[in-house]
């Protein structure tokens, strides 16, 4: 190994152990809003947990086992509750190995949604990708979805809380290529996600039939480079959490 090499694993290893230490700050920022953070790894327990949500819509298949599964040590997911023991948030995240391909691919084939589309997608699905990024994205890349927050914690941070602890989680277990994200134009205008990122439309013109979706989503992304710099605590700024 070359020594450019030992010093960028020591890097890495260094922004790892940051990582999870400061998930501490973001855990007490949620504790401060009444909440309770859990992380989990199955993913059958977390879509009884989101069909029980009446608010929430359906839980997209790249997230569902029936439809989707997830190896272990490939996905994880993240709810908060409050004293009550009531789920407030959930958010999950999983890793799709994109060498020799790219995401734009990956969303248009509709394996990003099933893990054999000729089997399980409806002859009606379809997703079209005109994001010019999503083409460049290839390599270990890991997609944060499936937001949903409970109306009356609408507006209070809660998103930004939950994407600077995501993307700490995420570093730690994968240090990947890309982290990406689809989300509607109106998150995009209120920087719902934070202002850290790139956006860019046509990420994902998508419909379901059978879950009866339909979106039209932006891209959002960060490189490998970009998510290891946010998760370093020498980066303060990031660690400015709403009040």
């Amino acid at each position: 190994m070359t020594q450019r090499n030992h010093e960028w694993t020591g890097a890495m290893k260094h922004a790892q152990t940051q990582a999870s230490r400061s998930l501490r700050v973001y855990d007490e920022a949620a504790a401060q809003k009444g909440l309770t953070i859990s992380v989990g790894f199955d993913f059958h327990e977390y879509v009884s947990i989101t069909r029980a949500l009446p608010t929430k819509g359906p839980t997209y298949p790249f997230f569902r086992p029936d439809r989707s599964p997830i190896k272990s040590g490939e996905g994880y997911w993240v709810t908060g509750v409050d004293k009550n023991n009531e789920v407030i948030f959930v958010e999950a995240a999983r890793l799709y190995d994109l060498a020799g391909s790219n995401l734009a691919q990956h969303l248009e084939s509709l394996q990003f949604f099933y893990a054999d589309p000729a089997k399980h997608a409806h002859p009606d699905d379809r997703c079209i990708c005109t994001a010019p990024t999503a083409k460049e994205i290839t390599g270990k890349v890991v997609f944060h979805g499936d937001v949903w927050v409970r109306k009356d914690f609408r507006g209070r941070g809660l998103p930004k809380i939950m994407a600077g602890m995501l993307r700490r989680v995420t570093f730690a277990m994968w240090a990947p290529d890309f982290v990406c994200g689809l989300a509607g134009r109106w998150s995009v205008d209120k920087a719902i996600y934070g202002t850290r990122q790139h956006y860019e439309p046509g990420g994902s013109i998508l419909k379901l039939a059978e879950d009866q979706l339909a979106d039209d989503d932006w891209l959002l992304w960060l490189t490998g480079e970009e998510l290891r710099n946010l998760v370093d605590l020498h980066n303060r700024s990031e660690l400015k959490l709403p009040a």
